[in-house]
């Protein structure tokens, strides 16, 4: 198959350096051979043997790029995305796909118009303890689902310096973490009723939000997705219960914390929860048991087997637009909700 399709990364901060680049390279059929970045010095110290542009629209140009991917700063995703797309790419835009839910639909407009692949860089579906909740939920395991608690708490009491934390479009905590459990909960349960929301500023020094708890309300079910920037100790990942049991999970899936260190993805080991959380079972005679819980191992390897095999028209794109839509949906509902401080429904297409 020779070097595999060429796939451009535009931005090489967090995203690009800790994510999108590991993950591309550890990908079969996937050659990274561009980097977008102003810091070229930055870019050969990890990948000595990848191009390394100042300009995106120089890399846009260049008709042996595949895909692009769009690792940037929030409010620069809908132009990049765009502008990728009209220069002929396949496109895969980091979480979230934009800053508001009117430029999200107009990259997928965009996508539309050029006859080209779009999708939105949601790795968490590929989470162990996702994947595990998902076996549970679709094998009955739990019954009737009634409540579903989804935390991704962190304790940072001194505000880092960068942009993500500062006064701007597209900065604070319910856009960057929030994509990530919307998806998770829209791909269980599809788009709620409504939703009600409450986004706050909780330390000091902060100039954008760094709490929320969100609300999403189904016929019966509710599914309460938690984070905050203050608390210590920061363990629950997800509580879900149904008529069946329940099933307790604390820590966060180890692919992060192992691409941070460097780890190889794809090596051996590679995305085993050490903590496959607690699963209760109610008996016949209606005592609560404890039972094994499923403990599948997380890749986010798969995101990108699914766009490569996306582009060769052999399978369905990994997210999908639309999917990626009715996320910003639930999110635009959110902020809607926290300002006006009502149940919001949000729009459908």
């Amino acid at each position: 198959m020779g070097e595999g399709l060429r796939v451009a990364v535009v931005g090489y901060g967090l995203a690009g350096r800790v994510f999108h680049a590991p993950l591309i390279k550890a990908t079969p059929g996937l050659t990274l051979h561009t980097v977008v970045s102003s810091d070229a010095g930055k870019v050969h110290a990890d990948l000595p043997d990848v191009r390394v542009l100042a300009d995106p629209r120089t890399a846009f140009d260049d008709p042996v790029i595949d895909l692009v991917v769009i690792a940037t700063p929030n409010d620069t995703h809908a132009a990049l995305a765009i502008a990728a797309l009209q220069a002929g790419h396949h496109v895969v835009v980091d979480k979230p796909f934009a800053i508001d839910l009117a430029e999200a639909q107009a990259v997928a407009v965009a996508a539309h118009a050029c006859g080209r692949l779009l999708s939105v860089f949601h790795n968490r579906r590929w989470d162990a303890d996702f994947l595990a909740l998902r076996t549970l939920i679709e094998a009955g395991t739990l019954g009737e689902i009634a409540e579903v608690h989804s935390h991704f708490d962190r304790f940072r009491p001194s505000v880092p310096d960068r942009w993500r934390e500062r006064a701007g479009t597209g900065a604070g905590l319910w856009l960057d973490l929030g994509p990530h459990l919307v998806d998770q909960a829209l791909q269980l349960f599809g788009l709620p009723d409504a939703v009600q929301a409450d986004i706050a500023i909780q330390r000091a020094s902060a100039e954008v939000d760094d709490f929320f708890h969100v609300v999403l309300r189904y016929p019966r079910l509710r599914v309460v997705l938690h984070a905050g920037a203050l608390v210590p100790g920061a363990g629950l990942r997800f509580a879900v219960h149904g008529a069946r049991g329940s099933w307790f999970k604390h820590g966060l899936d180890p692919q992060e914390a192992a691409l941070r260190a460097g780890g190889i993805p794809g090596a051996a080991g590679w995305g085993v929860d050490p903590a496959p959380g607690q699963l209760l079972r109610v008996a016949a005679d209606g005592t609560v048991r404890d039972a094994p819980p499923p403990s599948p191992a997380g890749d986010y390897r798969a995101f990108y087997a699914g766009m490569r095999d996306a582009i060769r028209d052999v399978a369905p794109l990994p997210v999908t637009a639309d999917e990626a839509l009715d996320v910003m949906r639930v999110l635009q509902a959110g902020i809607d909700s926290a300002a006006s401080g009502s149940v919001v429904v949000p729009h459908r297409s």
